[in-house]
């Protein structure tokens, strides 16, 4: 897993967007796996700035995730939060973005069908994950199966608290979402993790440190060969290997080999 510790926030997202430019830049035709969230909001705003320069054009993508019962025109799916952050500045094929459907008559018999997809593709090739306090990636919540594949997940409290600024006052945060399961997203080839804030400190020490366990679904990823995690000094500071984080990548570069 390499760890890469960023003085701002604003530095660590700009490598992500950078880290996701390049990827597409390198392999146009190449299956993306985005992220919904607040965090990757600022990290859509970067992408969009070179959004002209770059074809997306053969890009295939691949949501993590998407509320039950929610259709693509509800002002808080996530098919609509893509739409409105990236999709609509980008020269992408509508064919070729992959959201579950949230309002499906059948959400089980939907959560395999996107499993399926996503295998008749060839699998992500790069898969951008945030990561929530308690651990969860994706909507994978704690004591999640480490072996999962795309079902339906309950979503805790905590989860729905979190969510609940992106609905009105008078609207419920659904308790249910169809997400990728752990498995799928360690089958990704790639793994590029952002993190910003305090608020995340203690999950990102037990992903990047911790012993791996359903307790701190995140913590799956040390399983991964390819794995880059990308911090603010925040997200970083209950880090106990920080000091060797560092050294191995100053300020978030890679260190010169003597």
């Amino acid at each position: 897993m390499k760890v890469l510790i960023f003085p701002t926030r604003e530095a660590a997202e700009k490598k992500v967007s950078e880290e996701i430019i390049n990827t597409i830049r390198s392999r146009p035709d190449c299956n993306l796996g985005l992220a919904t969230g607040g965090t990757m909001e600022p990290v859509y705003v970067k992408l969009r700035e070179h959004c002209e320069a770059v074809d997306c054009s053969k890009l295939k993508t691949f949501n993590l995730d998407e509320y039950v019962g929610l259709s693509q025109t509800h002002p808080q799916s996530y098919y609509e939060y893509m739409a409105k952050h990236i999709f609509r500045y980008l020269n992408i094929d509508n064919a070729n973005v992959h959201i579950p459907l949230g309002d499906a008559p059948n959400p089980e018999a939907e959560a395999k069908r996107y499993e399926a997809l996503i295998a008749e593709n060839g699998g992500i090739d790069l898969q951008l994950l945030g990561i929530g306090s308690n651990g969860h990636i994706g909507f994978n919540e704690p004591c999640s199966s480490l072996g999962s594949e795309t079902r339906i997940k309950t979503l805790t409290k905590a989860t729905r608290d979190a969510n609940a600024r992106f609905f009105g006052p008078d609207e419920d945060v659904p308790r249910y979402a169809i997400t990728m399961g752990i498995k799928t997203i360690l089958n990704a080839n790639e793994i590029l993790v952002l993190a910003t804030g305090s608020g995340k400190a203690q999950a990102c020490q037990q992903m990047i440190e911790g012993p791996i366990s359903a307790r701190w679904p995140a913590s799956s990823l040390q399983l991964h060969p390819r794995v880059t995690v990308v911090l603010d000094e925040d997200a970083a500071s209950q880090l106990e290997l920080r000091e060797y984080f560092e050294a191995v990548h100053p300020a978030g570069q890679e260190a010169k080999v003597a």
